[in-house]
């Protein structure tokens, strides 16, 4: 049997590609880079970080020197590595690490991705892990496990005729169970956030901050465009039971207020999260509501070190810190260049 770890379990290293002149950053490009300086060396406080780069030394010269920092050469399309990173899998009866690297079209085929979805095999060398090659349209932004049987998805995402139109609901269930060895596929249906690209990625949504506890967006204004959808979702998230038949634990983060650029709301959303051993990355807005998400994170993740980060730039490419960001779990180590 597999088993797919869950984010809050413990990790080897995160994984990161940072933005080049090709890629959509371009009109900002400086702004961004100081982005993902800021996140990747806050990783590097508390574990290894692979930065994916196409100019390693140029690269490097935004950082301050630290031994958790790893620079690989490669030139991507863009830097959404959730969604073109392998994800990782532990077979059960030996106790050794499985790479997946599954099928990356740009969510859906909406952009130019060929050499994102070539990424993982061109650097796989760098795992200490075997890496499979699936033919099978999956990112990594959407699916959570809660380490215990169940994987939490969005119907809109992963029943979309632009990902796998030859499943079915059943089909894709039984893809799911045999790709992660979880046990049971939980739904939902309702919930999304406007101007995002990626068909309702549950890491925008609805999170597992341990094995039976969810994190969610919760919609207060009934004027706000989506107060109805995260709505009939909450409701969803409540009639969710594990493998033992109990609820989840709730926890509500508030909605962002709406933020706006070139005319077009963007998604701006607290779950985008990113959990680490003993830390967690929290994306904020310049926001009202940053205060009250740091807060709750504090009192939902003890023994953690929240770490809030100003994602107002990555949320411009329709994104945010989870999404720039790949765990690997202790099982995987790293074959470092010399």
């Amino acid at each position: 049997m597999r088993y797919f770890p869950a984010e809050f379990e413990l990790q080897s290293c995160v994984q990161l590609i940072f933005p080049h002149p090709q890629s959509d950053w371009v009109p900002y490009l400086e702004e961004a880079r100081a982005c993902f300086v800021t996140i990747a060396s806050s990783i590097a406080q508390h574990q290894p970080c692979i930065i994916v780069c196409d100019d390693v030394f140029l690269v490097q010269s935004y950082f301050t020197p630290n031994e958790n920092l790893i620079f690989i050469p490669y030139q991507t399309d863009d830097t959404w590595a959730r969604d073109c990173s392998a994800l990782s899998v532990i077979d059960d009866e030996e106790d050794e690490p499985l790479l997946l690297d599954f099928t990356f079209t740009g969510w859906g085929g909406k952009f130019d991705a060929s050499r994102d979805n070539a990424m993982s095999a061109s650097i796989a060398s760098i795992y200490a892990a075997p890496m499979e090659t699936i033919d099978f349209i999956l990112e990594g932004g959407g699916v959570e496990t809660n380490g215990n049987g169940s994987l939490l998805t969005t119907a809109e995402c992963l029943l979309n005729p632009n990902r796998n139109p030859h499943l079915d609901k059943a089909g894709m269930e039984d893809a799911l169970k045999t790709h992660f060895g979880v046990e049971q596929i939980l739904w939902l249906h309702h919930g999304y956030l406007a101007g995002d690209d990626t068909d309702s990625h549950i890491d925008t949504l609805a999170r597992f901050i341990d094995t039976d506890t969810i994190m969610y967006v919760k919609c207060d204004d009934v004027t706000d465009e989506h107060y109805e959808q995260l709505k009939q979702m909450e409701a969803e998230l409540h009639a969710l039971r594990d493998i033992e038949g109990e609820p989840f634990k709730l926890i509500a983060l508030p909605m962002c207020s709406p933020v706006w650029y070139e005319g077009e709301r963007l998604p701006a959303t607290y779950a985008n999260f990113l959990i680490i051993n003993d830390a967690v990355l929290l994306p904020i807005y310049n926001d009202v509501h940053d205060q009250e998400a740091i807060a709750l994170c504090e009192k939902a993740f003890r023994g953690r070190k929240i770490i809030p980060i100003d994602c107002s730039i990555l949320i411009r490419q329709h994104g945010s810190l989870h999404c720039v960001t790949m765990q690997f779990p202790q099982e995987v180590s790293l074959r470092l260049p010399s």
